[in-house]
């Protein structure tokens, strides 16, 4: 019995291509008391690798946190699967406004002591005597009240690309930090204040708004659903939105766009730029916001320093970062004195630029099949080199290259080599090598665009 992954990343993406099925990339959550944890998991496991779920999601205890990709067409067989338990029967689901197929890539079901990890002792206080929900429109009235207070329950590098007009965002690393700067901040406001809070998918504030309930304020309140599901409804239902720029997500995505406004600065050289990226040094993986240019001049890089290292031969990089804890292991999260413009704490309302429609790391929305993946690239020549390993391309083909840190980005053929020869066709097996402006990483991946 299948209980864990047994497909690599790129051997997943590249089924997910060949299936050619749309996927949806949605969140939920639960608080419940769930007795065997362990038991819960590995029935969720059996039953969503099945339908070929993927995702990131915690259980414990204290309930579920799940952030997924699931086939489109397997949409009312997943739901049939949270109904199997009680607790799950009529669930909100946050299905996002812009998908991704390869938002996930794995399905990973961890059993923690908690689904968020909020520094709190549960036994303390009431968990169940949360604020009061409210909808898109109410929040947006809520939010005109001048005797409204509302807090992002966010971190740092979240609220810095977008945040509701108005906003408080604490300069913190992660969610548990939040709860005791907030309070203090607060506590001349706890009788006579409303007390507005939101975060991603709703799941920060179930218990936030409890945690501050319980510390003495009278008037709490809390945006259901979240971003997510606050996106969903003023769209649907034309509503204004008070929340600007870009939403910060946990998937390959790393954000959706929820207005054209730009808020926050390229953290290189400061132009206004909200997309984020993360250091092509595996030592590093600082998670950090580049523009196109400084993308193209750093190499994916948050440092001279690592760039330095990415140009060293791969046996010289494994060496430096022996015995380090490094790439996945270590969440860097978008702080470091290289980065001259990163903001973050007190956080401007006012937008720098608007979204520029030819954005080359917008999502590039076309019907394509795979080829196969990036080999290497040659730094002072810039000629990339890539492995076909199905369907044929040839000069004159429209491609899309596609990766984490690469983004997305159209380009045609005018000339390659084939296995080293000029060559007007590739086949499956053949390894080809062209010009390309831009540095590419063995996480990209090449398409044929169709039609």
């Amino acid at each position: 019995m299948q209980l864990y992954n047994t497909l690599s990343a790129e051997e997943r993406a590249q089924l997910i291509d060949e299936a050619g099925k749309q996927r949806l990339t949605l969140s939920f959550y639960a608080y419940a008391k769930i007795e065997d944890p362990k038991k819960f998991r590995d029935e969720l496991f059996i039953a969503w690798n099945a339908l070929d779920a993927l995702g990131r999601i915690y259980v414990a205890h204290e309930g579920i946190n799940a952030q997924m990709s699931i086939p489109a067409d397997q949409f009312d067989d997943f739901k049939n699967t949270l109904e199997a338990y009680d607790f799950m029967k009529g669930i909100r689901l946050n299905v996002a406004i812009e998908q991704d197929n390869h938002s996930f890539l794995k399905l990973t079901i961890k059993v923690r002591h908690k689904i968020v990890a909020d520094g709190l002792n549960d036994d303390t206080f009431d968990v169940t005597n949360k604020g009061i929900h409210l909808k898109a429109q109410e929040f947006n009235n809520l939010l005109e009240d001048p005797n409204t207070i509302v807090v992002d329950f966010r971190n740092h590098y979240e609220s810095e690309v977008g945040h509701f007009e108005g906003a408080i965002t604490p300069d913190v690393e992660n969610f548990r930090e939040s709860l005791p700067i907030i309070n203090k901040q607060l506590q001349d406001f706890k009788e006579d204040k409303n007390l507005l809070m939101y975060c991603t998918g709703g799941i920060r504030c179930e218990k936030a708004s409890a945690y501050f309930k319980h510390q003495g304020f009278k008037n709490v309140f809390q945006l259901e659903g979240g971003i997510i599901e606050y996106t969903r409804q003023i769209k649907e239902e034309n509503i204004e939105s008070k929340f600007i720029g870009k939403n910060f997500v946990f998937d390959h995505r790393l954000g959706e766009r929820i207005t054209d406004d730009i808020i926050s600065q390229c953290h290189q050289c400061g132009k206004p730029c909200d997309n984020h990226t993360n250091c092509a040094n595996d030592a590093c993986h600082l998670l950090f916001i580049q523009c196109d240019d400084c993308k193209t001049a750093m190499e994916n890089c948050c440092s001279t320093e690592c760039l330095e290292i990415t140009h060293l031969p791969v046996e010289e990089q494994v060496a430096l970062r022996k015995g380090l804890q490094v790439g996945n292991k270590v969440f860097r999260k978008g702080k470091s004195d290289a980065l001259t413009f990163k903001k973050s704490g007190d956080l401007p309302n006012k937008p720098l630029a608007k979204v520029d429609s030819k954005n080359i790391r917008q999502k590039i929305a076309v019907k394509k099949t795979l080829l196969g993946k990036a080999e290497h690239y040659y730094t002072k020549s810039k000629i990339a080199q890539f492995l076909i390993e199905n369907n044929e391309v040839s000069v004159g083909d429209k491609i899309l290259i596609s990766g984490p840190t690469t983004g997305e980005q159209e380009i045609t053929i005018t000339e390659m080599l084939v296995d080293g020869s000029s060559c007007e066709t590739a086949k499956a097996g053949d390894q080809i090598t062209f010009e390309l402006p831009f540095r590419v990483r063995l996480s990209d991946k090449i398409y044929k665009i169709l039609g």
